[in-house]
């Protein structure tokens, strides 16, 4: 049962989830009705149908995967699950999810649930390995759930819904970024046209790192200007935004692994802590 749970990448689901919850906590601040019932059945099918996804995604990069030292341990090719039980298992899980989310949630929620899963595996997944430009098509998939958890609360999206996916849209960009720059030697193995495998110098890599981190800025703090938070999130949200930028910026100077790892941390230090934000200064506390 381990080796089914790790295909669906817990840790990351985490992170989905916690976009998912903020994105209808603020679909209940433009009026739509708080219900703990459909808050539950939204993370629910969230969860599934984003487990079904990544399990889907490592059964179709499943040759790309064992070439690489970060991923050769992974489920499928480490031959614990066969191709044929993780494509079942992953289907039944993504199935399930869409199911959860039309019945529990609405149909808006459902068809964006399915657009996630469609747009991640038919056109990010096979993209990876023909062009460098599959960052930016990740993401958007990528940055969904808060549209998801928004339609669920509100049952439309407005351009408070659109703030958020812009938020974790950019964001994507400097953590992914990253991730290619320390595993550059990885994605090359396996064939990953991942940016700084085709521009080993990595000066496209760091000047997109800092270039969006900069941009993310003054995009995190429009939640102030439309009333979705207070002057504790303006400032707060300013703070990680320079930090963000501060990290990145440094990665730029001095193209190392360390460098970029220290952009990866801010990533992962900055998306919870501008959500406690939104969370402690909501309106009307």
């Amino acid at each position: 049962m381990s080796s089914y749970i790790e295909l669906t990448k817990p840790r990351i689901t985490v992170f989905i989830l916690m976009s998912t919850a903020i994105g209808f906590l603020c679909g209940t601040y433009a009026g739509g009705a708080w219900s703990f019932l459909t808050l539950i059945h939204t993370l629910v099918g969230t969860a599934l149908i984003a487990s079904g996804t990544a399990a889907l995604n490592q059964w179709y990069e499943r040759d790309a995967d064992a070439k690489m030292n970060r991923t050769k341990a992974r489920p499928i090719p480490s031959g614990r699950v066969t191709p044929r039980r993780a494509f079942w298992f992953a289907a039944a899980l993504s199935i399930l999810g869409f199911v959860e989310l039309w019945f529990g949630a609405n149909r808006l929620t459902a068809l964006l649930g399915l657009f996630t899963l469609a747009s991640y595996l038919f056109v990010y997944t096979p993209l990876k390995q023909k062009s460098p430009h599959s960052t930016t098509i990740g993401a958007v998939p990528g940055a969904m759930p808060p549209l998801i958890g928004y339609a669920a609360a509100a049952g439309a999206l407005s351009g408070q819904a659109w703030i958020l996916y812009a938020i974790l849209f950019l964001w994507q960009f400097p953590h992914f970024y990253a991730i290619a720059w320390m595993y550059r030697e990885d994605y090359e193995r396996a064939g990953i046209r991942m940016l700084p495998v085709i521009e080993p110098s990595g000066e496209s890599t760091a000047r997109r790192m800092w270039m969006f981190s900069l941009v993310l800025i003054p995009i995190s703090l429009l939640p102030k200007f439309t009333d979705m938070a207070g002057n504790l999130y303006l400032f707060g949200a300013l703070a990680l935004g320079l930090y963000f930028l501060y990290a990145a910026v440094r990665a730029s100077f001095d193209r190392t692994r360390p460098r970029a790892r220290q952009v990866l941390l801010a990533s992962v230090v900055y998306l919870p802590l501008l959500y406690g934000l939104l969370v402690l200064d909501r309106p009307g506390l």
